[in-house]
């Protein structure tokens, strides 16, 4: 991500930030800046916080039930096979979740992997692109909002 974690929830709570799918009661679901793995999708978390373990029992399950249900949507209109999760807030250490679909169609030594294990040169070659992404927003924004 290359806008700091809480440049983009400024942009996306002022309605400025095209990456954004929707809002969801713990934060803000977006479109990751790579897009090599079709419907990549970010979870902000809204406070931003530096870690999970900085909020309450009652938000931290609203965090993860936000984030597996951008999960349930993207499994109903990506085709991908599954859904990997991951928070680390290692390199920005705001809380984020990465919410990666998994596709059959992946190369086997790639897809029994984590995402990262993709070269860069494959991960940066597909990035956000509001023009050709936008009908995917609108599928995924359905799903997610049929589910709240």
């Amino acid at each position: 991500m290359t806008m700091p974690i809480p440049e983009r929830i400024a942009a996306a709570r002022a309605g400025n930030n095209s990456a954004v799918i929707c809002r969801v009661p713990s934060g803000w679901a977006v479109m990751c800046d790579m897009q090599f793995l079709r419907g990549y999708t970010i979870l902000l978390a809204d406070p931003p916080v530096v870690s999970i373990n900085d909020l309450k029992r009652p938000l931290r399950t609203a965090y993860l039930c936000d984030m597996v249900l951008i999960g349930d949507a993207l499994l109903e209109v990506s085709g991908a096979y599954r859904i990997n999760y991951g928070v680390m807030g290692n390199s920005d250490p705001y809380l984020h979740a990465h919410i990666v679909p998994r596709y059959m169609s992946e190369p086997e030594n790639f897809r029994l992997g984590l995402p990262w294990s993709y070269p860069k040169k494959v991960r940066d070659s597909t990035i956000f692109d509001f023009e050709r992404d936008k009908e995917l927003i609108q599928q995924i924004k359905a799903a997610i909002q049929k589910r709240l």
